[in-house]
C-alpha cells in the first residue's frame, strides 16, 4: 500500500466531476443481488453505507431511526442539552426491536393526565402497568385506545380502564420471535408482556416491531436486536460528561467532532475518551490530509472523517482559503492510513455518482448532509420558498450564525455572535421521504458496482482504490459537459 508520498499525480487537485469510470464486463445477474455492506468501524458493518451528518437540520431521533431501519447510520447532533441528546439516543435504541427490554411503566394508582403525558412523552401506544410504583409486579395493561376521549377524565386512575393482568397473554422472557408471533396471532393481541416467574416485568413484544424487525433484515441491529445509533461530542468542555450521558444511554458510536481536527487539543481529547470509555468505537474527524489521518490513528481513532469545507453548509474554503479538493483528500486519508481504518467521507457530495466515486477511491463510508435535510425525517419544517414556489426545508451549516446561536447558553450568546462564521444557511427542496433518497441511492450503488464489474461493493472499492489510474478517466472540460450537463 503506499503513502501520501506516493499519492497519485492523477488525484492532485480533482474532486468528484473530475473523473468517470471505465465500465467492465459484469457478472452481476440481477443488480438487486449485489451486496452493498461496507464498514463504518471494525466489527460494524452496514448495509447501505451511508451515514447521515451530525447537523441540527439533518439527524434527530427520527432521521436515525429511519436510517438505521433501513441499514444506514446517523450520529446525533450535539446542539443540545446533555440531556437531551442522551434521550433522543435511548428513543432510538427503544424502537423497533423485538423485545423492548425496558418498556414504559406506570402503577396502577396513576392518573390518566399522567399516561396522556408519558405516552406523548414517548410517543407510545401503550404502557404496562405495575402494582405498585418500583414493585416491577404486572398488573394489566393500557392501551392508547383505552384512554377516554373527553378531558374530564384527566384524574381517573389508570386501574379503572386498563385491562387487568388476568385478561393478558403473557409470555417468559425466554420466548422466540416466533413463539411470540404465533401465540398473539392466535389469541388476536398486539401486545405481549413478558414476566418472570415472581410475575415480575421483563420486557414487552409487540406486532408491529415483530412485523418490521422481520420486513427489514437489513436493517443495522445490535446484538440484543436494537436499533444501532451514534452521537457527536466536541473536544472540549462538558465533552467527557456529554460521553458519559451518551454510554449511560447505550450509545452504540460516538463522534468526535471538530472543524480542525489535526490539532493539539485532540492529542488530549481523545486518550482522555479511550482511557474511560474503552469499549464504545470512536470516530474522529474531520480533517483533509494524510497527515490529519494519520495523526488521528495514530492517537487511537477507529474511523477517520475526512472533508474541510466541501460542503453546501460550509464557507470554511471561502473565508479562510483553507482545504482539500474532497476526492484528493479521501485518497490522501486512504493511502496514508494504508487502507486498514475506515474513512468517512464527510462532504461534498451532490449527485449519487459522488457517492460511488467516493467509496471506489477510498472511503468505506459517505456522510451526507444535504441531500437528506429536505427528508420528512430531518428535524425542522417544511415551508414555502417564495424565490422557486416550491416547498424548501431550511439547510444550515454546525459554524453557521443561526447554529452557533442556537447551540450557545444565554451567557455564550454574545461570544458567539462575535466569532467570524464559517458556515451558512440554505434552503434545500423537500423530497419526502428518507426512505424513497436512501432507496434511489442504493439504486444507483448497485448499477455501479455492476458497472465495475464486481457483485459486491466491497470488491468494487478494493479493486478501484488498489489501481485508481486503470479504472478512472480523467475529464477535460468538454468531457464535463458532455457528461454531466443536460
Amino acid at each position: 500500500m503506499g503513502t501520501m508520498h506516493e499519492m497519485e499525480p492523477l488525484f492532485f487537485g480533482r474532486t468528484f466531476d473530475d473523473f468517470l469510470f471505465r465500465p467492465q464486463r459484469s457478472p452481476v445477474a440481477s443488480r438487486r443481488a449485489v451486496d452493498l455492506s461496507m464498514p463504518l468501524v471494525p466489527g460494524l458493518d452496514l448495509g447501505l453505507p451511508i451515514v447521515g451528518a451530525n447537523m441540527d437540520t439533518v439527524v434527530g431521533e427520527e432521521m436515525a431511526r429511519a436510517l438505521a431501519l433501513e441499514g444506514a447510520f446517523g450520529f446525533l447532533h450535539r446542539s443540545s442539552p446533555i440531556e437531551a441528546q442522551a434521550a433522543r439516543v435511548r428513543y432510538v435504541k427503544t424502537r423497533h426491536s423485538y423485545v423492548i427490554e425496558k418498556p414504559l411503566v406506570l402503577p396502577r394508582t396513576a392518573t390518566i393526565a399522567e399516561v396522556r403525558r408519558l405516552i406523548e412523552k414517548h410517543r407510545s401506544s401503550g404502557i404496562l402497568i405495575e402494582e405498585t410504583a418500583g414493585s416491577g409486579l404486572l398488573a394489566g395493561i393500557l392501551s392508547h385506545r383505552d384512554l377516554p376521549h373527553a378531558p374530564d377524565g384527566s384524574e381517573r386512575r389508570v386501574e379503572e380502564l386498563m385491562t387487568p393482568l388476568a385478561r393478558l397473554l403473557t409470555r417468559p422472557p425466554t420466548v422466540t420471535m416466533e413463539e411470540a408471533e404465533k401465540a398473539m396471532w392466535e389469541r388476536r393481541v398486539e401486545k405481549l408482556p413478558l414476566v418472570d416467574d415472581a410475575g415480575r416485568i421483563r420486557g414487552l413484544v409487540t406486532m408491529r416491531d415483530l412485523h418490521l424487525f422481520k420486513k427489514k433484515p437489513w436493517s443495522v441491529k445490535d446484538e440484543r436486536g436494537r436499533l444501532r445509533v451514534g452521537a457527536a461530542i466536541g473536544a472540549a468542555g462538558d465533552y467527557l460528561e456529554r460521553a458519559a450521558a451518551l454510554a449511560e444511554a447505550e450509545v452504540d458510536v460516538v463522534l468526535m467532532d471538530v472543524a480542525h481536527a489535526h490539532s493539539e487539543i485532540l492529542a488530549k481529547a481523545v486518550p482522555a475518551f479511550r482511557s474511560r470509555f474503552p469499549r464504545i468505537p470512536l470516530v474522529v474527524g474531520n480533517v483533509a490530509t494524510a497527515e490529519g489521518a494519520r495523526f488521528l490513528v495514530d492517537l487511537g481513532a477507529a474511523a477517520v472523517k475526512v472533508g474541510v469545507g466541501p460542503g453546501r453548509g460550509c464557507r470554511t474554503r471561502l473565508e479562510t482559503g483553507a482545504g482539500v479538493p474532497q476526492l484528493q483528500a479521501i485518497r490522501e486519508a486512504y493511502l496514508a492510513t494504508e487502507g486498514k481504518v475506515p474513512i468517512i467521507a464527510d462532504g461534498g457530495i451532490r449527485n449519487d455518482k459522488d457517492v460511488f466515486l467516493a467509496l471506489a477511491c477510498g472511503a468505506s463510508t459517505v456522510m451526507l448532509g444535504s441531500l437528506l435535510s429536505g427528508t420528512d425525517e430531518s428535524p425542522g419544517i417544511v415551508v414555502d420558498d417564495p424565490a422557486t414556489r416550491q416547498k424548501a426545508k431550511l439547510y444550515r451549516g454546525m459554524t453557521s450564525p443561526e447554529a452557533v446561536v442556537d447551540g450557545s447558553t444565554d451567557a455564550g450568546v454574545a461570544d458567539a455572535l462575535a466569532t467570524p462564521a464559517e458556515g451558512q444557511s440554505v434552503r434545500v427542496p423537500y423530497v419526502g421521504s428518507v426512505v424513497d433518497v436512501l432507496a434511489r441511492i442504493a439504486g444507483h450503488l448497485r448499477s455501479a458496482v455492476s458497472y465495475a464489474g464486481e457483485t459486491t461493493l466491497a470488491d468494487a472499492h478494493r479493486k478501484i482504490a488498489a489501481d485508481p489510474a486503470r479504472y478512472l478517466v480523467p475529464l477535460s472540460a468538454a468531457a464535463r459537459t458532455e457528461s454531466f450537463e443536460r
